[in-house]
């Protein structure tokens, strides 16, 4: 019997096999408020059934954050099981959106969620200016 090799991949890599599980068709949804990051699958999928009153078993991808903003989790229903992705900030903090609504989801871009990721400001957040310089 041989034994399969294994591989250890880069920071890149594994975003990128998350890039390609969050489906064109489906949501990414960021909770608005923290979440107790010892919750597990069943933990988190209770809070979008109970909390938001959304069904984890649609295939979007949902975010969850930390009060501390150092670490994120991500679940996601592949039609055999859950998938879920955890990532914690050795240095630094996600930028998360300070969102003040509880029981809110909002939705965002997949571009944003790999700016999310790697631990840069999402664009949908980038304060705006309203006026114009004359």
């Amino acid at each position: 019997m041989e034994l399969e090799s294994i591989s250890f991949s880069t920071t890149g890599d594994s975003l990128q096999e998350l890039l390609s599980r969050v489906r064109e068709d489906k949501a990414v949804l960021l909770a608005h408020h923290y979440v107790d990051m010892r919750k597990s699958i069943n933990g988190l999928a209770g809070i979008l059934q109970g909390e938001y009153g959304i069904d984890p078993f649609s295939g979007d991808s949902f975010l969850f954050c930390n009060r501390q903003k150092d670490k994120v989790k991500i679940i996601q229903w592949d039609s055999e099981g859950f998938i879920l992705t955890y990532k914690r900030m050795e240095r630094g903090k996600f930028h998360w959106p300070n969102l003040n609504e509880s029981g809110t989801l909002t939705t965002i871009k997949r571009s944003d969620l790999k700016r999310l990721m790697k631990g840069l400001v999402m664009e949908q957040f980038v304060p705006r200016r309203n006026y114009v310089v004359v």
